[in-house]
């Protein structure tokens, strides 16, 4: 075994989730890492995230980064918690907080990630490598028709102008790890995926794949196999470009960065395929997995909206739970928010495609793409096999 050992914050994320589930299935090989720590703030068993049983694997829940206990709180509890922590090698910071204030979400995660990595130098001498994920709101995708970059969207573009940059979080973080790193031996990089799509076992708002599974599952129960369902944007976003980020591909590409790239506080576009594809492409493939014909949608309008389908029809979903023995608690709650769908689906009616040129050039010989369907029907399978939908 090589003795190295992967740290995961934010496990039960999409892709702190997919980053565990390679790690213990031996990418890019079996001894790559002798030790992989799952951190989660919500209680979370390797049963329950459906993870293949490792030895290597240990999960350790109810960590809480921000405790106001302060930084020597936080590291009594991580040595108290954590076995092995000071043979901790590898990083992988995916922890997030939500706040609809950009101050207050650029100082919370800010001292997200400084209590974390601090933690981690105070406990091991060996780290190697911290990864940081990102995404395409550093490139203003959030602007919509105010985006201020002309796709295929490249990381050597600039940052947003002001008043933009002051409100985006991405760029608080990246520089609190550069200065972070000043001066030590370990590296970084920073991973920009689009929208992830995969499977969660907890709920997540942003999750996109949980949102369809559920409302899809719902509609070919309600309106019968080989219903037509309408996609649920408009004819604008319907024909867009982009590039879906499948959060196998991400994090295998995260891990792969960790353990060779040579440069430290380079950034990377993340996405399946060096093609970008449209809605048009996408839907009537997510629709067929559940037995559905997916169409365009009606002239000047849009098909039904998924999270007003499942609440006009949430007796037929609890009866779906009943029936087929589904985990609870994944619809009508503040945790199916569907604000996120309707965001990625309708308002997001613009090009947004990604330049995959670094990372498959970083990736090399290794690099790997996929699908519409290896993506969202991977996620599919995992939602049914964690009894999340029938």
């Amino acid at each position: 075994m090589s003795g190295n050992h992967a740290l995961v914050f934010g496990a039960s994320g999409i892709t702190g989730w997919a980053i565990i589930n390679q790690l213990i299935q031996g990418y890019p090989e079996a001894d790559t890492f002798s030790r992989v720590t799952a951190l989660t703030n919500r209680p979370l068993t390797a049963e329950q995230a459906i993870w293949p049983e490792s030895d290597k694997l240990q999960v350790v829940s109810g960590i809480d980064l921000l405790t106001d206990k302060g930084q020597e709180g936080l590291d009594a509890e991580m040595q108290t918690k954590v076995k092995d922590i000071s043979t901790v090698t590898h990083v992988y910071f995916f922890a997030y907080i939500m706040d609809l204030d950009p101050a207050g979400e650029i100082a919370t995660n800010v001292k997200l990630l400084t209590r974390a990595i601090t933690t981690v130098e105070n406990h091991s001498k060996n780290l190697k490598f911290v990864v940081l994920p990102t995404g395409t709101k550093a490139y203003g995708v959030h602007l919509i028709n105010d985006m201020p970059f002309t796709p295929p969207l490249k990381e050597s573009m600039p940052r947003l102008p002001e008043p933009h940059a002051s409100n985006i979080f991405y760029y608080s973080v990246v520089d609190a790890l550069a200065g972070l790193s000043k001066g030590k031996t370990w590296k970084w990089c920073e991973i920009m995926p689009d929208m992830i799509v995969g499977f969660v076992p907890n709920n997540n708002i942003y999750c996109l794949a949980q949102t369809l599974a559920t409302y899809l599952a719902l509609y070919a129960s309600v309106e019968g196999k080989g219903a037509t369902c309408e996609f649920p944007g408009t004819e604008k976003s319907w024909v867009i470009k982009s590039n879906d980020s499948s959060q196998d591909i991400v994090a295998k590409f995260s891990i792969y960065c960790s353990l060779y790239l040579e440069t430290s506080g380079e950034r990377y576009n993340a996405a399946d395929n060096s093609v970008p594809s449209s809605w048009a492409e996408k839907w009537p493939v997510i629709c067929e997995y559940f037995g559905l014909v997916g169409a365009p949608p009606p002239k000047g309008g849009s098909g039904p909206q998924p999270g007003k389908y499942i609440e006009e029809h949430l007796e037929q979903w609890k009866e779906l739970e009943t029936q087929s023995g589904l985990q609870t608690g994944r619809v009508g709650n503040e945790r199916s928010f569907g604000g996120f769908q309707y965001f990625i689906m309708t308002m997001f009616d613009f090009d947004r495609q990604l330049d995959m040129s670094k990372m498959h050039e970083a990736w090399g010989k290794g690099v790997e793409e996929t699908d519409i369907k290896g993506a969202w029907w991977t996620a599919f399978d995992r939602f049914r096999k964690a009894k999340i939908i029938p």
